[in-house]
């Protein structure tokens, strides 16, 4: 492979990327050599340039629907960070954009990629912690952001580009920067920008909670002032009619993860290691008629593979689209402040009209999907 171009709204950042590809390829021996790297501030530059295969979208959330889809579109592979989506709606029009026009799509929770977390999921999957009845999913909270002036925008900054199709606010030193993981804006927060990690894991080890419904409940704490809008701590339980309930919170104590319990013990992953109870779990070995997750132990890498054999990747579109639905869908339940039932089928709440229209946002002019 090689990289022939980055985009960013801030032009020096481009250029800095731009600069570092090349050093990179001045030292790396390719044959044919290396055809350089071009560094835009518009992302349809590299969509509309036919050498290029494949792109990796790392911007903000309210830009991944929007960009995936372009780019599926002008026939390119995407690799997508995480949260698929800012909204239930955009994620659903993502997945079959993949189908239709037949694209490879690795989503970003590369934790499908790492043999812990996939062992834990197969053994909660094999009858190894008996009938599973609970999941505990934990993930850091939030946090507010202090008000930051409003001013012009840094001259190598095109903020039309930067904000894309969010609605228009005017520029701060503070907003551009990590800050928006906690503007609704640009992204759900942390409940979905990081649960959809350890979220996407329990469903991988428990379909189940997929099956048909599921009922929401919890509650969440909000910032009060700020420019910050999204939850800094939360407790939900999350109930299909058969199968284990999800209990989904925040704990900023750095004990989060991903728990399975089962009526004959337990285990727990979180990156960096697995325990168990028993111990002797972890030294289970699945029998060939077992069910065996499929097997990635590098990200990138699973994705560069299946550009090659157009197979759908380890983390494929509707996993990352079903993580990303139960994170927004939890965070409606915390906003409204009442249980809501989810319909995974219909992809709407059952009876609840109010909470329906939370599914989809407008985009600002002239962007649409």
């Amino acid at each position: 492979t090689q990289l022939l171009a980055v985009c960013d709204p801030f032009r020096k950042k481009g250029e800095a990327s731009k600069a570092y590809v090349e050093q990179h390829y001045a030292k790396a021996a390719l044959a044919g050599g290396f055809a350089g790297c071009a560094a835009y501030q518009d992302y349809r530059q590299i969509l509309a340039r036919p050498d290029i295969d494949a792109v990796f979208i790392a911007a903000p959330e309210n830009w991944h629907a929007l960009i995936s889809i372009e780019a599926m579109r002008a026939g390119k592979d995407v690799y997508c960070e995480k949260a698929i989506s800012l909204t239930v709606a955009e994620g659903r029009a993502m997945c079959e954009a993949v189908r239709r026009y037949g694209r490879i799509f690795q989503i970003g929770t590369q934790q499908r990629s790492e043999r812990g977390f996939r062992f834990a999921c197969e053994l909660a999957l094999n009858g190894h912690l008996g009938d599973v009845h609970t999941v505990k999913v934990s993930v850091p909270g939030g946090r507010a952001v202090p008000l930051a002036a409003p001013k012009p925008p840094p001259p190598d900054l095109n903020y039309e580009m930067w904000l894309g199709p969010a609605p228009w606010t005017p520029y701060n030193d503070s907003k551009c920067t990590y800050n928006w993981y906690f503007m609704s804006d640009y992204c759900a927060g942390w409940i979905q920008s990081w649960g959809v990690h350890h979220i996407d894991i329990a469903l991988w080890g428990q379909p189940a909670l997929m099956a048909s419904t599921l009922d929401l409940e919890g509650t969440a704490v909000f910032p009060t002032e700020g420019m910050a809008n999204t939850s800094i701590n939360w407790n939900i339980t999350c109930t299909p009619p058969k199968g284990p309930k999800l209990i989904f919170t925040d704990d900023n104590s750095g004990e989060h993860g991903v728990r399975f319990i089962g009526d004959k013990g337990w285990v727990h992953v979180v990156r960096g290691g697995v325990r168990a109870e028993p111990e002797e779990l972890l030294e289970a070995r699945l029998k060939p008629a077992d069910l065996h997750l499929q097997v990635s132990n590098h990200h990138h890498l699973d994705f560069f593979e299946a550009i090659k054999t157009r197979r759908d990747p380890v983390a494929p579109v509707e996993g990352g689209h079903a993580a990303t639905t139960l994170t927004l869908v939890a965070d409606i339940a915390t906003r409204l402040q009442r249980k809501l039932t989810w319909d995974w089928k219909a992809e709407k709440f059952l009876n609840d009209p109010a909470a329906n229209t939370l599914l989809s946002r407008a985009m600002r002019s002239p962007w649409t999907i």
